[in-house]
């Protein structure tokens, strides 16, 4: 550090009332105030003021930008960066800049700063904020710098801090709402989607020429090319998600907000005045005023609201996140245990599941990955693959498949943990991610990829050369930034592709080509994707041409169809050669070949038997098209068959027909079926019916009829993807793998519940399985008269006392309360009232009557219609062959009504066998 530098960091000290470097021994201080205060230069400053140092930001990219700053005035032997997917330690480093995550904490030196330490209240991230607040110190000075919210926290949890403020350098004024073609320039529009930043983006263009934007899924490369061009003048606009809120010091004059709420990875909610503020400071630089307002969507911000954002003035944070770090390892179990202890300081509250913690609950229900965790080490090295993050933040099933992946080859088959990753396996990852086709989605999830890949090179331990596949994932995600960057400026900046228009003009025949790696090149230029058998359309082509009798996309998309004649048969091919591996079923319903989604999963006749959908927009012909829906029904039979075999299993054929409509009943059902029912078919049981079906894995309990196996979180999964298919409907969220009774969500149908193995009961719905033993107990427990409902059966339901009375009613329990407890009996049964039996033969059918079993039993069912007298009622149960007189208890079966179905030449379902 210069003179001048060190100078100016002693008088910014005096200024906050803290001593300079030489007369600071172990001194913890927090620097507070709002955005454009130099809290982050004062650090900085203090830092290279120390023989060593280390700060944690919250985002690489400040962790980046500090590292730049640090080497030029110390020397780039002298300073480190650290961070998951970016280390660079020269053997002799004093300064280390990294993210928060990254903070090699037991490293002792001199000086330790942590920055936007307000995000300790962060539902996600914030319990490592937390840990480094109680415990990363500097053997000098520690120093955090944030927000004034976390003030009271601060004194509470850390009593020795000195609490210090810095006033904002500038003036944030509001200026209330306009319409976004009106904005001056120099401003920045900010949503909080990607589908809102791409439209407003697109009519910043149509009106002003052109903008950057700025999205928390851009890698730094990319982002650091936008900013790069709005602070050049190439446009004077910025769309942005609230990703501007931390670390961009751009030239910013107005903020602009077209949105108020968010969704933040769980549910959408309002902006907090302190969010709100966090981005609004953005505007303004140092010295020079700032004023933000709203788009004319959305109208004025409340007189309240402005007046605290304006002044600065905020709710101060009540608790923080936090989450244990002394864990155990002795067990799954063990460790499971350590991550839900509660916190004992008052102000601390204990962190929302992390992505850490659901990777290790899905992977903790796949066998072999148990077999293997079998002692501390090997439970030690689980966790750390399960802290590999998942920068897509979307959390999928693909992701925990992957991480598990990963630890089979660290443990090898002899489950010692001792083994690398296989050199070829991970050239074969990395790979497929290497191309830079597609769109802005497709290269932004391509770059979410490949930075996991660079998280996992930088453990020497787990992979070979790792210098090596640190270069080239480095490299592969600048190659990725740069072509996102090329198509986000010809998207939002100039998409008018003058050289391919003026070729159409001059001549209808264009030369088109499909690159290797899906490029559909019209004349050279790039003109759309080919992802499976889905054509997308480069935007920047979709322009009319003007005095010309065609549109310019019309002409170029016949030309792109003319280059997709060769390839789509070929890629037919290569489909249809493909193992079935190479094939995935999301939970939206779409069927992914090899990352690419290729037809959509849609309701059939039969919720057992959903149709294929194949996704190509007019690119396949008709025989080319049903090829493809060939195989991939052919393919999603199988998937079924494999995940839910009990319904798809061949039966004997030598059930009986009681048996056998049962059977129907519960697979119809997806797996599970309250027992009233089926009550008329299972009084129709003989002890041999029942042994063969106990045979077939079907439990027949007192409250439900279901399939054991159906029960387990994957089968669960797949019981709700095809109910949502068949209703129609969006799937609703499942419960967490593990939870045996959940909350029932007012908006989701009853029927998904029973769908999934879940009985709805009143404000709950319960595992079946569940439902059994607790209904059994209670069954036992009234056999002595009133029972007090013991906790160890909200223990077995997973819920709360204060749930029990409306379970147990459902079950047939009556409460009656006391001055001093609740007790529960037998409800009095009443018998039902019948019905006056009508003057005419009324026939009733139970079940689907367009269902395979029901079409089988057509003939039967015709004969029993002929069968009318008067005054009597007749009930036909299809499924059992059976009439009954109401009125009358009477059952009488039909077992040739059976054999008169099978020899018919209507066409069998598996079921009714």
């Amino acid at each position: 550090m210069t003179v001048s530098g060190l100078a100016s960091a002693v008088k910014d000290a005096d200024s906050l009332g803290m001593p300079s470097t030489a007369a600071t021994r172990a001194r913890v201080a927090a620097v507070l105030g709002p955005t454009n205060t130099g809290k982050t230069h004062f650090a900085m400053e203090r830092m290279l003021g120390h023989a060593s140092g280390m700060i944690g930001f919250p985002l690489r990219l400040l962790a980046r930008e500090n590292y730049d700053r640090a080497v030029k005035a110390k020397g780039a032997r002298s300073v480190a960066l650290i961070t998951g997917e970016e280390k660079i330690i020269p053997p002799q480093a004093r300064y280390l800049l990294c993210t928060v995550e990254s903070m090699p904490v037991e490293r002792r030196v001199a000086f330790v700063g942590v920055d936007e330490i307000q995000m300790c209240a962060d539902p996600d991230r914030g319990h490592i904020f937390t840990d480094r607040l109680l415990h990363a110190r500097g053997t000098l000075e520690t120093l955090f710098m944030g927000a004034e919210t976390i003030r009271p926290l601060i004194r509470r949890l850390v009593p020795k801090a000195e609490i210090l403020t810095r006033p904002r350098f500038s003036t944030l004024s509001y200026n209330g709402s306009r319409k976004i073609q009106r904005l001056p320039p120099r401003t920045a529009i900010v949503a909080f989607s990607s589908a809102d930043v791409y439209a407003i983006a697109e009519l910043i263009r149509r009106q002003r020429g052109g903008t950057a934007v700025v999205l928390g899924a851009l890698s730094p490369h990319t982002r650091n090319a936008q900013v790069a061009m709005y602070q050049a003048g190439e446009v004077d606009y910025l769309v942005a998600t609230d990703a501007i809120g931390m670390g961009l010091n751009m030239d910013l004059d107005h903020i602009a907000f077209a949105a108020l709420r968010k969704f933040d990875g769980r549910y959408p909610r309002a902006l907090t005045a302190a969010e709100l503020a966090q981005i609004a400071g953005r505007a303004g630089r140092h010295m020079n005023d700032g004023t933000f307002g709203t788009t004319a969507d959305i109208g004025s911000l409340d007189n309240d609201l402005v007046e605290r954002i304006e002044n600065h003035r905020f709710e101060p944070l009540r608790t923080v996140f936090w989450r244990n770090t002394n864990l155990r390892f002795t067990s799954l179990e063990a460790l499971s245990a350590s991550l839900a202890r509660l916190p004992s300081i008052h102000g601390l509250m204990l962190a929302r599941e992390a992505d850490d913690e659901r990777v290790l609950a899905a992977l903790r229900h796949e066998p072999d990955i148990v077999a293997l965790a079998r002692h501390p080490d090997a439970i030690r090295l689980l966790w750390q693959v399960c802290q590999i993050p998942d920068f897509r933040k979307v959390m999928s099933d693909a992701h925990a498949h992957l991480l598990g992946r990963i630890y089979r080859h660290l443990m090898g088959p002899d489950g010692h943990g001792d083994q690398r990753l296989p050199t070829d396996w991970v050239a074969r990852q990395v790979g497929h991610i290497d191309r830079v086709d597609g769109d802005i989605e497709a290269l932004m999830q391509r770059i979410a990829n490949i930075r996991t890949w660079t998280y996992v090179s930088y453990r020497g331990d787990w992979i070979d050369d790792a210098a090596g596949w640190q270069e080239r994932t480095r490299s592969i995600e600048d190659k990725l930034s740069d072509a996102l960057h090329q198509r986000l400026l010809q998207r939002f900046v100039d998409r008018r592709t003058s050289v391919l228009l003026g070729r159409m003009k001059k001549r209808d025949d264009l030369v088109s080509v499909v690159s290797a790696s899906g490029d559909v090149l019209v004349e050279g230029e790039f003109v759309g994707t080919l992802e499976g058998f889905r054509f997308t359309p480069d935007p920047s082509v979709h322009t009319e041409s003007r005095g010309d009798s065609r549109p310019a996309a019309r002409v170029l998309n016949a030309a792109a169809m003319r280059a997709l004649q060769a390839e789509i048969p070929s890629r037919l091919r290569r489909l249809e050669a493909d193992s079935d591996e190479a094939f995935a079923l999301t939970p939206e319903g779409w069927i992914v070949w090899r990352e690419a989604p290729v037809a959509r999963v849609i309701a059939g006749r039969d919720i057992l038997y959903p149709k294929v959908e194949p996704d190509s927009q007019d690119v396949l012909e008709t025989a080319l098209r049903e090829r493809v829906r060939r195989h991939l029904t052919q393919w999603l039979r199988r998937y079924l068959a494999d995940h839910l075999p009990a319904l798809y299993a061949e039966r004997p054929s030598d059930l009986s027909g009681a048996s056998a409509g049962i059977l129907y009943q519960v697979c119809e059902a997806l797996g599970s079926l309250p027992r009233p029912g089926a009550a008329t078919q299972i009084s129709a049981l003989s002890n041999e019916d029942r042994k063969a079906l106990r045979q077939l894995d079907l439990q027949i309990g007192r409250e439900s009829v279901y399939f054991p196996r159906l029960l387990k979180p994957q089968a669960i999964a797949v019981r709700g993807l095809l109910w949502s298919v068949h209703c129609g409907v969006e799937l609703p969220n499942l419960p967490t793998p593990g939870r045996v009774s959940v909350t029932v969500d007012e908006t989701v149908p009853l029927a998904f519940y029973d769908a999934i193995g879940y009985r709805p009961l009143g404000r709950r719905a319960v595992r079946v399985d569940m439902l059994e033993r607790v209904a059994a107990r209670a069954r036992a427990l009234s056999r002595e008269g009133e029972f007090e409902a013991p906790a160890e059966l909200s223990t077995t339901l997973g819920c709360g006392m204060g749930d029990l009375p409306e379970i147990l009613a459902a079950l047939g329990f009556e409460a009656r309360k006391t001055e001093t407890q609740t007790l529960f009996g037998r409800a009095v049964r009443r018998p039902p009232t019948r019905p006056n039996p009508g003057p005419t033969s009324v026939i009733k059918r139970q079940g689907v009557s367009h269902s395979p079993f029901a079409k089988r039993c057509a003939i039967s069912c015709q004969r029993h219609e002929r069968r009318k007298s008067a005054g009597r009622q007749v009930v036909v149960a299809c499924p059992l062959f059976q009439e009954q007189n109401v009125g009358e208890p009477s059952l009488r079966k039909r077992p040739d009504a059976r054999q008169r179905c099978r020899d018919s030449q209507v066409p069998s379902h598996p079921q009714a066998r």
